[in-house]
């Protein structure tokens, strides 16, 4: 592992758009501003690409299609496991980096890298398992070949809030697949994403396989590229209703999609559930990345006879909490993104209250520099409340309490959202049943973290389509071949 400064790790990320293997300014000449959130300096100007600078990035990946198909799966392998490997070394600087432009505290960084880096290792061992079948079809005339094959060009939108995750988690399955790629990170976090481009150059990744464009007008630069009939797969992570208009742009070419989309998870604890488990998942499940995350449980569905218990050790644990810049060593929750996001988390706190919750600590936007809100915990949220409808994306803990299982299932599944749910109970049956009735991708049963990138991370009904990670994740980079072959009748 490295340590080098802030000011020399900054100079150390490139700050051009990466198309066709060389780092290239952007067409217009213009740039974009990254921001420290805890601060509100800026951290470096990096290339604003345009819709031509993404057509550009569009012609290298699809002039680099053939080829990178055509290469041997071993290979495309090895090179994901050697940017793996570079990830692993520089952990403290890609960590250092991430805390800057997106807040978090360095100890989640870290625990990032971790995470983002195993999709690149998990994959670069998938690469050489993509398998197909043969066999006599059912009439015995014939021999049937199923085979995989490289979807095609791929375009991949990320979101700012798990800045190396997120680029890893699509570029990883794309590239093993044999798919090149059109990477569009957040205009608020870019830096983390150019970093990891450069570690693919510095593997000797082929020309045109990786593009990378960063831009502040998205909208402007992915329609045309998703227009393009050499584009042949879309890949976001994001809010539902930018999700919905791709949906809607790639339809015209009939793009395979993948929409990682919006969440409301809920949290649901039972009678019988053991309490140091809840709330320690309770913290991790809200309070990891600033409760900045899809996979946040939004709605603490608790029942009656315990809510007190659980609210009051939840209050303890977030007495503990030390808000501040994500680089000072004592810091557990840093700033929210902007202070859009802190003005909105603000108002679903407050019509909460309005509206008859109890607001047990917390409740305010720290005053002085920086986008922070304080940790808060809400009991008694009544129906109708915003908070209970959007997603938070801040760190804000808002409990309702229930009586009865069949109303806490009726509660949890009071959402166009299903991403993710989580229940604490000791009951195996109820445990059980809970995989059934709840309408949810994924479930953390007495866990309050479920991502791996062994497992296949996605949603139901309006949080999305398609599954990534895990064996499933390198199938939405893949398309399925049918051939038959005559059957002999001897030589």
């Amino acid at each position: 592992m490295t340590h080098i400064t802030e000011s020399a790790l900054l100079d150390a990320v490139p700050s051009t758009l990466f198309i066709g293997g060389r780092w290239e300014a952007a067409e217009s000449g213009r740039t974009l501003a990254v921001f420290d959130p805890a601060t509100g300096a800026v951290l470096k100007h990096v290339a604003d690409a345009g819709p031509g600078d993404g057509l550009r990035a569009l012609a290298a990946a699809a002039s680099a299609a053939d080829d990178w198909a055509a290469t041997a799966p071993r290979v495309r392998g090895e090179l994901l496991r050697g940017v793996f490997e570079l990830v692993q070394k520089r952990t403290d600087d890609m960590a250092l980096l991430m805390t800057l432009e997106m807040g978090k505290p360095l100890s989640e960084a870290r625990g990032e890298v971790a995470y983002g880096g195993e999709f690149l290792r998990w994959f670069s061992e998938e690469a050489v398992r993509i398998t197909g079948r043969y066999g006599s079809n059912p009439e015995g005339t014939g021999q049937m070949v199923v085979s995989q094959r490289p979807v095609g060009p791929a375009f991949l939108i990320t979101p700012w809030n798990f800045p190396l995750a997120m680029a890893t988690r699509k570029i990883a399955p794309a590239l093993a697949a044999g798919c090149t790629v059109v990477v569009k990170p957040a205009e608020l976090t870019p830096l983390t994403t150019l970093y990891l481009a450069k570690l693919f150059e510095e593997v000797g990744l082929p020309a045109g396989v990786l593009n990378v464009v960063t831009t502040s007008a998205s909208a402007a630069l992915a329609e045309p590229i998703i227009a393009d009939p050499r584009l042949r797969k879309l890949s976001f992570t994001g809010s539902t209703p930018v999700g919905r208009t791709l949906i809607r742009q790639a339809a015209q070419n009939v793009l395979r999609t993948s929409m990682e989309l919006g969440g409301n998870a809920p949290f649901i604890v039972f009678a019988d559930a053991d309490l140091d488990k809840a709330v320690d998942g309770a913290v991790a499940a809200k309070f990891r990345n600033i409760g900045q995350a899809c996979t946040a449980a939004n709605r603490f569905i608790v029942h009656r006879s315990v809510a007190p218990e659980f609210a009051r050790r939840v209050v303890e644990r977030v007495a503990e909490f030390t808000v501040g810049r994500g680089t000072e060593p004592e810091t557990t929750i840093g700033p929210l993104i902007t202070e859009s996001a802190v003005e909105k988390v603000d108002a679903l706190v407050h019509d909460a209250v309005a509206r008859g919750a109890t607001l047990l600590v917390g409740g305010r936007r720290r005053a002085g520099e920086g986008s922070f809100y304080e940790p808060t915990v809400l009991t008694g949220v009544r129906a109708g409340s915003d908070i209970l409808r959007e997603e938070i994306f801040g760190p804000v803990l808002a409990i309702v309490e229930f009586d009865e299982e069949a109303e806490a299932v009726a509660l949890a599944n009071d959402t166009e959202y299903g991403l993710v749910s989580y229940v604490f109970t000791e009951n195996l049956a109820r445990g059980q049943r809970m995989i059934d009735r709840l309408d949810t991708g994924m479930m953390g049963l007495n866990v309050g973290v479920v991502s791996n990138a062994a497992a296949p991370f996605g949603g139901v009904k309006q949080s999305g389509l398609g599954r990534e990670g895990g064996a499933e994740g390198i199938h939405e980079y893949l398309s399925t071949k049918y051939t038959l072959i005559p059957g002999s009748t001897g030589l």
